[in-house]
């Protein structure tokens, strides 16, 4: 099978599929790491979501052994999807999850806020989303907060905002420190010294927190704080440039993982991640490494647009029946990055349906008149 692909030097070029497609199935013991997939919304063409559509693809992720991070910026959080929108989510997710809904983590943050003037109002916030989540059985993620990061004035602000809304959690929360490459609203979060405020914040507030997910690209700041954690508290990878060898570790310790790019490259993960919980890391790191490539093109620069690569595979791979996204986020992502994801795919045996994947990529090149 074959076909005439863009490049990204404005020339095309003959490529022939060369990938296996991987076979997985439920895992049959329990992964060594905890593993998070932020999973997409699917879309309604005409407008709104298509629960069904959304719905399914977490069964299917939960069914390869990973939990859900549910209504986060991977379900385009904060572009596109307001919290009326995120709450029904999270509702319909517990809902069918049932007694699985313990596997679900569920952000709570201050997005619906339209006038913060004070760290009360920051707080407030919190707390509306939070006690929305804890009615419905959920546990939480507590998110890194725009408005937060506009009102607060000294590293005390922070411990003081997320002193107060912790203390009301019933279960021990996951806090998520975003960098502003995933959002750039969240620049100079933390303050002036934002690793030393956040480490002394959770260190405060251990017995309510379960880990903190980092997502700053930067494998050695994340070993750096993974190292200084107390012991009660995880250290999950945000990192989608370094995951393979963050989740794997070392003598020192290792990394659990909340990753969007789970989403897009499940079936690779799950069974990289039953391998390493055999002892093979091996097969580990040979199921892993085809897709860093892969997952460096999605989360490249803009990086907050790496969503339109995450759905455009789902869209691939069959698991929706088009590529329009939310607020027309498919847009965000010229059609050389599509042709690049879609032979990187191959590559990594993440195209479940060679013909379906090349009859859709395609039907896309035919939109740009190609």
């Amino acid at each position: 099978m074959r076909l005439k692909l863009p490049t990204a030097e404005g020339r095309s070029e003959n490529y022939t599929l060369v990938g296996t497609p991987l076979r997985t199935a439920k895992p049959r013991a329990p992964f060594n790491r905890i593993a998070f997939a932020a999973a997409h919304v699917v879309a309604n063409p005409l407008g709104g979501t298509d629960w069904e559509r959304t719905i399914a693809y977490r069964r299917y992720l939960m069914g390869l052994g990973f939990n859900i991070a549910e209504a986060m910026d991977t379900s385009q959080r904060g572009m596109g999807l307001d919290w009326p929108m995120a709450l029904e989510l999270i509702t319909r997710s517990l809902a069918d999850a049932g007694k699985d809904a313990r596997r679900i983590y569920s952000g709570c943050g201050t997005d619906h806020l339209s006038q913060v003037r004070t760290l009360d109002d920051v707080v407030k916030g919190y707390l509306e989303q939070l006690h929305a989540v804890q009615k419905l059985g959920g546990r939480v993620i507590m998110m890194a907060s725009r408005a937060l990061v506009r009102v607060a004035k000294s590293a005390d602000d922070y411990a003081k905002v997320y002193a107060r809304a912790l203390a009301e959690a019933d279960h021990p929360v996951i806090l998520h420190w975003l960098g502003e490459m995933f959002d750039p609203a969240l620049k100079g979060y933390w303050g002036a010294s934002p690793m030393e405020t956040c480490l002394s914040v959770i260190a405060a507030n251990a017995k309510k927190i379960d880990g903190i997910k980092i997502s700053l690209l930067d494998d050695k700041k994340e070993i750096d704080m993974r190292q200084r954690l107390p012991p009660s508290v995880k250290m999950y990878t945000g990192d989608d440039f370094n995951y393979p060898a963050l989740i794997a570790g070392d003598d020192q310790g290792y990394s659990h993982a909340l990753l969007g790019i789970f989403d897009a490259i499940a079936p690779a993960a799950s069974l990289a991640l039953a391998a390493l919980a055999k002892g093979n890391t091996k097969k580990y790191n040979a199921l892993m490494a085809p897709t860093v490539p892969l997952s460096r093109l999605i989360f490249r620069a803009p990086t907050q647009f790496y969503k339109t690569g995450i759905v455009f595979l789902a869209w691939l791979n069959g698991h929706q029946d088009h590529f329009i996204m939310v607020a027309g986020a498919q847009s965000m992502r010229p059609i050389t990055d599509f042709a690049e994801i879609f032979r990187l795919a191959d590559q990594a045996g993440l195209l479940r349906d060679p013909e379906l994947g090349l009859k859709r990529m395609k039907q896309l090149l035919a939109i740009h008149g190609l």
